[in-house]
């Protein structure tokens, strides 16, 4: 998503990410950049971080003598790098996640590989609760370099209608 500038007092603006219920349009699709390289050190330190004891994404010795012969970048890590990387795209302005569902790995993840992500809208609808906000529901897709698609999941989020987002209010930051 490319900043827009908005003005918060006379002659200052600030940049602003994200969309509006009223920007998301069903069939759209978003591409996030930048594309992300995974480590070896950022593995290790999640799966640990995390207290994943597989061995798979952090011993050497023992990942060779698997079917992949490496460790295999943590599956809890790319999800949340892909996660990251439609941030601005797609729940900058978010007021809440309200669901994930239908997360699938068709395919591993190597440290050295650069991942990249896409976010389609599937649908969207005004809240039923909230009349300032809408619940948007997106297929994102991650993808490593070569166009190998390792992930997919839907999300659903409820999102604030322009005017009524957190950071309309200039005054608050």
């Amino acid at each position: 998503m490319v900043a827009r500038m908005k003005e918060v007092g006379p002659n200052r603006f600030r940049e602003d990410y994200g969309r509006y219920y009223e920007d998301f349009e069903v069939g759209h699709i978003y591409e996030h950049r930048p594309g992300r390289p995974m480590t070896q050190a950022d593995n290790t330190w999640f799966t640990l971080l995390t207290m994943n004891q597989h061995p798979l994404h952090f011993d050497l010795d023992y990942a060779k003598h698997s079917e992949f012969g490496k460790p295999l970048v943590n599956s809890a890590f790319t999800l949340a790098v892909v996660a990251g990387m439609s941030v601005s795209d797609v729940s900058q302005k978010t007021i809440a996640n309200l669901g994930w569902d239908k997360i699938r790995l068709t395919a591993p993840v190597f440290a050295g590989d650069t991942i990249y992500a896409e976010s389609e809208v599937l649908s969207k609808r005004e809240s039923k609760s909230r009349p300032t906000a809408g619940i948007v529901t997106v297929k994102t897709t991650g993808l490593k370099a070569d166009g190998t698609v390792f992930m997919t999941y839907e999300r659903s989020m409820l999102t604030p209608k322009r005017g009524h987002a957190v950071d309309d209010k200039a005054e608050l930051y």
